[in-house]
């Protein structure tokens, strides 16, 4: 872990945090929520050793990259933005990319605006989602699971983020990294997070090291940033009907745990396997489904994760 550089990059008007190993073909890796640069450190160490060189940012919003206040910075438009913008300041023309959940979403938004600058993907928990153009995001979802659905509850500014603070960094961390239920979050308005269970012991993928590392982080900077990008979610919507229909031209490869909760929305295994998947994503080349695995694959099963990337990026 010692030998990943940390810089500073300054992309798009913020600055951004980015962590880096090794040399050859460059791999960019996109975290989730609520995560950074940190949840891919095996990953980092896996590929560089196998001749790759990998770049895990910060994104936007977290960690030690810059957070703008405004939920109206956090688009689909702002957060390809700084990636783009990190990328020519690297001098990188192509990239592998290798996104997990709000990572993912990026990615997905990444090959439509910018398919040149990418050389293939391994996308991770969320599946490809069309834009529907006769509904927003959050209201889909909250006609499908509710106004506790966790997204929807994101939604008001504050409002969560008091609700965190009243059990503390850790203990909203090792709930969201824990949870193994493949039913759909939510947040009763009543109970708040501490409706959710919190974990006797941590899990063997994580370590008290990993957790306290991960907890200074978002104790420093809160967790509005992360929380941003759920509520960008329906202006990223309005200012992307431009590519209403278009499809992913970019080679995929696709990864999830059967446990994700992402899996386990109605109709998303039947997009995946049925045909909807291949339609939307014409070059996808393979579907991953990692049995009794959950969210966070990539810290949960770093070894087998590590392996499909490389088997999939060694092609190009």
């Amino acid at each position: 872990m010692e030998k990943i550089e940390h810089t500073t990059v300054r992309t798009n008007g913020i600055n951004m945090h980015v962590a880096s190993i090794g040399a050859g073909p460059p791999v960019l890796f996109l975290h989730g929520f609520p995560e950074l640069w940190y949840s891919w450190r095996h990953q980092l160490l896996s590929l560089s050793s196998l001749g790759y060189r990998c770049i895990a940012p910060d994104l936007r919003g977290f960690g030690d990259t810059d957070a703008p206040p405004s939920p109206t910075s956090y688009t689909a438009m702002h957060i390809v933005g700084d990636l783009i913008g990190l990328l020519d300041h690297l001098g990188i023309d192509q990239v592998f990319l290798v996104a997990h959940d709000w990572g993912a979403v990026m990615a997905w938004w990444f090959c439509l605006f910018r398919p040149d600058r990418v050389k293939a993907l391994v996308n991770m928990s969320v599946a490809f989602s069309p834009r529907n153009p006769k509904r927003k995001p959050v209201d889909g979802f909250r006609a499908l699971f509710g106004d506790d659905y966790y997204i929807c509850r994101f939604q008001e500014p504050e409002e969560i983020e008091k609700d965190f603070d009243s059990i503390g960094t850790a203990a909203v961390m090792k709930r969201f990294l824990t949870s193994r239920s493949p039913k759909p979050p939510c947040i009763p308005k009543d109970r708040g997070v501490k409706s959710w269970a919190a974990p006797v012991t941590l899990p063997a993928w994580l370590t008290e090291e990993d957790l306290s590392y991960v907890v200074s982080k978002f104790s420093k900077s809160g967790f509005t940033g992360g929380l941003n990008y759920y509520r960008a979610l329906n202006l990223t919507w309005e200012l992307t009907g431009p590519w209403t229909g278009l499809q992913i031209k970019v080679p995929v490869k696709f990864i999830v745990g059967e446990l994700d909760v992402t899996y386990n929305i109605p109709g998303v295994q039947d997009y995946i396997h049925k045909g909807g998947f291949k339609r939307d994503v014409p070059f996808l080349q393979e579907v991953v489904v990692m049995e009794g695995a959950a969210h966070f694959i990539a810290q949960e099963k770093p070894d087998e994760v590590s392996q499909h990337v490389y088997d999939f990026i060694k092609k190009f």
